[in-house]
């Protein structure tokens, strides 16, 4: 999967917030954004989102709640370990409080916090606050 489409999709929710829209709908998808999406859910950054078609291109629907301030995913591919995720969390990113890093390890898509709750390491993905 590039991550230049689950930066597209992030980008996309952002500008759709911000000129105040209640859905977005991304195009095209994968498995990594229903996953980054639905730590997004749980977190309470988005009411809710839908899947269509997910065997051919395929689209999901998002609901938006207001509370996305910026999402990105990182170009890059950056290894982690669980040692070292709040210490890069602190470091890199930029505001220190509500800040979630999506972190993609052996165990599935996480966040920071589960990771460093089940011992896991892995890539970085990207962030959301």
């Amino acid at each position: 999967m590039g991550r230049r489409i689950l930066n597209d999709a992030l980008r996309t929710m952002v500008n759709a917030e911000r000129r105040g829209k209640a859905t977005v709908e991304l195009k095209p998808i994968s498995t990594v954004i229903s996953s980054f999406l639905r730590i997004m859910k749980v977190r309470g950054y988005i009411k809710d989102f839908e899947v269509y078609d997910p065997h051919r291109v395929g689209r999901i629907t998002v609901q938006l709640q207001g509370r996305i301030n910026d999402c990105r995913a990182l170009t890059y591919r950056q290894d982690i370990k669980a040692v070292d995720i709040e210490k890069y969390r602190l470091k890199t990113l930029p505001t220190h409080q509500w800040v979630y890093v999506v972190i993609t390890t052996p165990e599935g898509v996480l966040d920071h916090e589960e990771a460093m709750e089940r011992n896991a390491g892995g890539q970085v993905l990207g962030y959301f606050h």
